[in-house]
């Protein structure tokens, strides 16, 4: 199978690129970055451009697109609002109806982030979005965007951690190097998330793929837990010292810009029954971050070369 990735060099296109380079010829789509040494093509493409976007399909004639490239920086967004419409709404859109008209399968990445984060318990599919941020507001345009001119995409709302180029794009990278470096840091007791290993989402998405699923799925850990417990369980897996993050309320935070949802944590449910499995836990993925960093894994994507 020909695969496309856009955001080739993000933490999930970056990954499943990676993963999935030895089983499928993978065309990785990047726009600021060049990369390197890799066992899978790279070509830089400016996708701020419509046509460049329009022509993407026809170019490289791929069987599936996997949309992993967007705006991601919450706070970035509420700064740049117009950029973040281009890229989070109006592009998924137009690689949407770029993927019909030359029946390729798309695989949209979207957030966890489109709830307001006020209900009690874990979000289903079917339950009410209420975005409350500029990131959330146009990630959500981009779904409908999507769903508008696709009925055969498949959609995910995503929230994932693991190895990036820089190191810090994931909440436990950002854990991981402080307390390894012994420095204090706060985690955030009152918000509640479903985190997910970069590579188990990489390859549920996969199954979802074989699976010829459509339409919009939660692809999370079936287990949520605070930001706070989170970063605990990193330092005690790596036998650092968890006292060195304190817990802290989101209130108190006075430097983000943007607001964010307190509780995140959805519901896989309606994706095990379609898969016919049970996705990994908590436990089991944080078990495999730490297995991967140990053979060298964080080191090796650490390690590339960008140009």
């Amino acid at each position: 199978m020909r695969v496309l990735v856009s955001g080739a060099s993000g933490l999930l296109g970056l990954n499943f690129c990676l993963r999935f380079a030895s089983e499928h010829t993978i065309d990785g789509i990047v726009h600021s970055h060049v990369l390197t040494d890799l066992p899978f093509t790279v070509q830089s493409e400016d996708l701020t451009e419509e046509k460049n976007a329009r022509t993407l399909i026809e170019c490289y004639k791929p069987d599936l697109l996997v949309h992993c490239a967007a705006l991601a920086d919450i706070d970035a967004c509420e700064q740049d609002p117009d950029r973040a419409r281009f890229l989070n709404a109006e592009l998924p859109g137009w690689l949407a109806e770029e993927c019909e008209q030359h029946s390729v399968k798309m695989v949209h990445i979207s957030t966890d982030a489109v709830f307001d984060g006020t209900q009690e318990g874990k979000y289903v599919e079917t339950d009410a979005t209420h975005p409350v941020s500029v990131y959330a507001q146009t990630k959500l345009a981009g779904e409908q965007a999507v769903r508008q001119v696709s009925y055969s995409a498949f959609i995910a709302r995503v929230n994932f951690y693991g190895y990036s180029i820089s190191g810090r794009h994931s909440l436990a990278e950002f854990f991981l190097r402080n307390l390894q470096a012994g420095k204090p840091m706060y985690g955030f007791t009152d918000m509640e998330f479903s985190p997910f290993y970069v590579l188990d989402l990489a390859e549920t998405l996969m199954k979802g793929i074989e699976k010829d699923l459509h339409g919009i799925y939660h692809v999370t850990s079936p287990q949520s837990q605070s930001k706070y417990s989170f970063g605990v369980e990193i330092a005690r897996k790596w036998g650092l010292n968890e006292e060195l993050v304190s817990p802290r309320s989101v209130q108190e935070a006075d430097f983000l810009t943007a607001p964010r949802s307190l509780n995140l944590a959805l519901n896989p449910g309606k994706l095990e029954k379609a898969l016919g499995i049970q996705l990994p836990s908590q436990q089991d993925g944080l078990d495999r971050f730490y297995e991967d960093y140990k053979d060298g894994l964080a080191q090796r994507i650490y390690n590339l070369n960008i140009e």
